[in-house]
């Protein structure tokens, strides 16, 4: 049997660390910092990366691949990406190894088989990329440039968390050269919308749109523009970022086209991208103290089938009848799963998929049969009802449209009423070490403040959201404020 989770009002990081296991999405390797994905979760992250790339192809982009090394002598061109990467980067120093003849049967690092120049495993791929257009950019004809990749990438994290951070993880990273700064902008813009859609049509998840201030903007980009979700335990996670790099990196890279006036001029750059701490964004967004919840448009599987017989002349003529369901269900675009193993109990059967969050569940029996009738159940309500067999399709489909809405508008619910204004230091505090959540207060602008106020309450400006031109008094300073920005606390 599943054993039972710790309650997340008991113990959140807990509750998620062995949920992330007892759902069997994923588990700590013998590598250190690392993960391994296991089948149920990467079928969840291959749902995001079917529709995000759907969604990135719809705009133009296409996907390429570079490469997992980038030579330091490049990594090291844009000054501002490498100061800000140099800490958490891994380093191939070698090519070769050789018997050890100290210790037989074991293996050293030829000394002799030191690399000319060091190579970096790519925490991104900025530096890499931008070598490689600069031979693909001539003329304003070979504009714009919009690639995609699905890549891993490798950020040394001295502490980690399944999904949330690792040491490697899997991502996708856009890198698009441009004519103009305004089209640029309209690109990296438009990106984050894309973010925002994905985020709330296919994870159910609410989140709030804005740029980072300038400590919290990505080393070598001019603006990065956010988005920012709001987990059950009141702290933010950032979601999704895109970088308006302006022509740092084509100056770094010489980097140069000629323009419809016949003169020459640095190219206008942006990258973005999301990355497998989605899932953990996903669980934490959900998720209860039975386990997993998932939106249908990203469950592995939407409908599991668990037949209830006691020998195989019962089964067979079950199986009759989900045969037939099963085509109508995929005829309808609905995924499901037949659970016809002998070998578990349907108790057990119903345990697992209530903590990998499935999100309906029909049970059908010799006397289901004999009525024409089918059990469902809704993992999001842990709610049953009684159905008949011809109504199935359409009444899970319904189902789970509506499962979908239901899990938004919750979490939306839940996000609105954790944002709270505060106007003096006092109240900020109180609110952080009570409440938690988004704190909407005004800042007056300085790295200085931001950094006293991370110092003191480990909080952050999550996003300086867009639209908000209320002025007012900085919530630490006194000074004058142009607008509210949103602080919290963070993964």
């Amino acid at each position: 049997m599943v054993k039972k989770l710790t309650s997340k009002n008991k113990d959140y990081s807990k509750w998620y660390n062995e949920l992330v296991v007892m759902a069997d999405l994923a588990e700590n390797s013998s590598v250190r910092g690392c993960m391994i994905i296991k089948p149920y979760g990467y079928a969840i992250w291959e749902k995001m990366q079917y529709f995000l790339d759907k969604m990135f192809k719809e705009t133009g982009h296409q996907n390429a691949y570079f490469p997992l090394f980038v030579p330091k002598s490049l990594f090291e061109a844009e000054e501002k990406n490498a100061e800000g990467f140099a800490k958490e980067c891994a380093i191939v120093t070698h090519y070769r190894l050789e018997n050890d003849p100290d210790k037989i049967g074991k293996l050293r690092v030829d000394p002799k088989a030191k690399l000319e120049e060091e190579l970096i495993v790519r925490p991104t791929s900025e530096a890499v990329i931008w070598n490689t257009y600069k031979n693909w950019i001539q003329s304003y004809r070979d504009l714009p440039i919009l690639i995609n990749q699905w890549a891993n990438v490798v950020r040394w994290e001295m502490r980690t968390r399944l999904f949330l951070r690792t040491s490697e993880f899997l991502w996708q990273e856009g890198h698009t050269a441009h004519e103009t700064r305004e089209e640029a902008i309209n690109e990296t813009v438009m990106i984050n919308d894309l973010y925002e859609k994905f985020a709330k049509e296919y994870m159910a998840m609410p989140v709030l749109k804005g740029i980072k201030s300038k400590s919290e903007t990505f080393a070598g980009a001019e603006t990065t523009y956010c988005i920012e979700a709001l987990m059950q335990d009141g702290k933010a996670l950032q979601a999704g970022t895109s970088h308006f790099l302006g022509q740092n990196f084509s100056k770094a890279f010489d980097v140069k086209f000629t323009n419809k006036e016949g003169k020459l001029s640095y190219v206008w750059a942006t990258s973005w991208g999301v990355s497998s701490r989605l899932l953990g964004a996903l669980i934490m967004t959900h998720s209860d103290d039975n386990g997993l919840v998932l939106p249908p448009m990203l469950a592995p599987f939407q409908v599991v089938i668990v037949p209830i017989f006691k020998n195989q002349d019962e089964l067979a003529l079950i199986s009759d009848v989900v045969e037939k369901l099963k085509s109508d269900f995929l005829r309808n675009d609905i995924s499901v799963k037949f659970d016809n193993r002998d070998k578990i109990r349907p108790g057990e059967k119903f345990a697992l998929y209530e903590i990998q969050g499935v999100p309906i569940r029909l049970t059908l029996g010799p006397k289901d049969l004999m009525n024409k009738t089918v059990e469902i159940f809704r993992r999001d309500s842990l709610t049953k009802d009684t159905i008949k067999i011809e109504n199935s399709v359409s009444k899970v489909s319904n189902l789970l449209k509506e499962m979908q809405k239901s899990l938004y508008n919750n979490a939306l619910s839940f996000r609105d009423n954790n944002i709270t204004e505060v106007d003096n230091f006092n109240d900020f505090k109180k609110v952080l070490n009570t409440k938690g959540g988004f704190i909407s207060a005004h800042w007056d602008g300085t790295e200085k403040t931001e950094n006293e106020i991370k110092k003191i309450t480990k909080a952050t400006i999550r996003c300086i959201p867009f639209g908000n031109q209320e002025g007012g008094s900085c919530v630490f300073s006194g000074n004058q404020s142009k607008q509210r920005v949103l602080f919290a606390k963070a993964y």
